[in-house]
């Protein structure tokens, strides 16, 4: 039923009769046909009419739409900074829920032009089949020296501790298909709060853009990521960077799998790891930007499989340019020698 109303929403105005819609109380609308839609429907149906803009626009609806999204922003430190967003939990979804756009007019971003934030807030949710199997909040303290200078990483699952899933590790024969299987229906929401801006931002692809085995632990790590505008330079390694959130699961061959590692780095175009500062500024800058798009899991495996084409590049150009300085270097190198040598049997 939800699904059904939902598509009808998203049909536009040939699905909704606004004249027969007004003769229905707004009490059964809210109660009956609004409370059924998931948060792009709601969204869209603000837009048919006044009257559903009114309907459609309430704080009540889109706690509930966050809350079953995202069961992660049920933590009470999460429920108490969403409230102070400009319109509540409907601010903080038109924020969360679509990509950031790595393909939109590069960010300006200066160190020293963007106060940076004195603490983070991640909300991560990880799903099986569409189900909520882990779901975890992380406090960040982001204004100490350590945390500015040393490499961005962010546990956001204790590594003493790990979460039960209801997967089940199928090796043997079926190992390839489990593996797919799991690719395809692993996914992940991992939310960046800013308390003090009151802003956020979804740094997840959803779905996995990558999965392998550990050839040493036997572990499988499914990765997440999105790709974001960097410092804007073109041919810069850090014209883009990546935020990826790794998810690390263990077990024994046909019994349950356990979450043992979930954690957030952020790298520029040659694999190199960015520090706390120059994450924060990007992640402010993402922010603060607003650029958006669509959610769509198989287009950001798109963008990421681009992006990792365009490492590749780079790295084939930077080792061209280093074995013609080789070669150069080697060239003066002999040119010398035999200059010298010269020199030597004439005296």
């Amino acid at each position: 039923m939800k699904t059904q109303i939902s598509a009808a929403v998203h049909e536009g105005g040939n699905a909704i009769d606004d004249e027969t819609i007004t003769t229905v109380h707004s009490d059964i609308i809210r109660s009956h046909i609004l409370t059924r839609l998931d948060g792009p429907s709601l969204a869209s149906l603000a837009c048919a009419s006044s009257q559903f803009h009114a309907l459609s626009t309430e704080e009540n609806l889109w706690h509930n739409v966050c809350s079953s999204t995202w069961p992660s922003v049920n933590h009470p430190r999460v429920r108490e900074i969403i409230s102070t967003f400009p319109s509540g939990h409907r601010s903080f979804f038109s924020e969360s829920f679509p990509f950031t756009d790595s393909k939109s007019k590069p960010l300006t971003l200066d160190v020293n032009a963007l106060s940076l934030p004195t603490e983070l807030i991640s909300a991560v949710d990880i799903y099986y089949e569409d189900k909520v199997i882990y779901s975890k909040v992380e406090e960040m303290e982001t204004s100490s020296s350590w945390f500015l200078c040393s490499p961005f990483w962010v546990d956001l699952i204790d590594p003493k501790d790990s979460a039960p899933t209801p997967i089940k590790d199928f090796g043997g024969s079926k190992y390839e298909a489990w593996l797919q299987h799991l690719e395809e229906n692993l996914s992940l929401s991992c939310i960046v709060i800013d308390p003090t801006r009151k802003k956020a931002v979804n740094v997840s692809s959803r779905s996995a853009v990558s999965l392998q085995r550990h050839w040493l632990t036997g572990d499988v790590q499914v990765r997440f990521g999105t790709v974001m505008e960097g410092d804007g330079r073109r041919g810069s390694s850090r014209e883009l960077v990546e935020c990826k959130v790794v998810v690390t699961c263990g077990g024994k061959e046909g019994g349950e799998m356990h979450v043992r590692e979930v954690s957030m780095v952020m790298e520029d175009m040659e694999g190199k790891g960015l520090n706390g500062k120059e994450s924060l500024v990007i992640l402010g800058g993402v922010m603060e930007s607003g650029r958006r798009k669509k959610r769509n899991g198989y287009k950001g495996k798109e963008t990421y499989e681009e992006f990792e084409e365009r490492k590749k590049e780079r790295k084939v150009k930077k080792e061209r340019k280093e074995r013609a300085l080789d070669l150069v270097c080697i060239t003066i190198g002999l040119a010398s020698f035999t200059t010298f040598g010269s020199a030597m049997l004439l005296n």
